[in-house]
């Protein structure tokens, strides 16, 4: 996958003054991950919202899959993901395998590349420390 670079501009991001939100789930629609990834049978699911377009920028997401094919990712930044629905597994560079289920947290650290296994089937949020990657928007 391409990286783009994203600028403060081209986005709403959450974060605009002082206070509180709250998103109501539901609030964002994901994208599909296999025409973004061209991996035909992959069943998961992604959407990313900018919070903050600071030097430290951060962003939201929503992130599913179902039982279909292994992908691999590489995380260039920091990423924390909560699963709050069934479970999610990855394999590190080393062939480690792990699982996280519902209350659990993964933490992706940069230069980390991962495959997120076919067995995953669940829910997550996340947030990345970076402005949003567009085709996720």
């Amino acid at each position: 996958m391409s990286k783009k670079t994203a600028t403060q501009t081209q986005y709403y991001y959450l974060s605009q003054k002082p206070g509180v939100q709250v998103i109501k789930a539901g609030t964002y629609k994901k994208k599909e991950l296999n025409d973004l990834l061209g991996i035909p049978k992959l069943k998961s699911q992604i959407i990313d919202v900018p919070v903050s377009s600071t030097e430290n920028a951060i962003s939201l997401g929503y992130f599913s899959m179902q039982p279909s094919e292994d992908f691999e990712f590489t995380y260039t930044y920091l990423e924390v993901k909560v699963v709050v629905n069934g479970k999610i597994i990855v394999r590190d560079d080393q062939g480690k395998r792990h699982v996280a289920e519902a209350g659990d947290v993964l933490i992706f650290t940069p230069d980390t590349t991962v495959i997120f296994d076919k067995e995953s089937d669940g829910d997550a949020i996340y947030t990345g420390h970076r402005l949003p990657e567009p085709s996720f928007m």
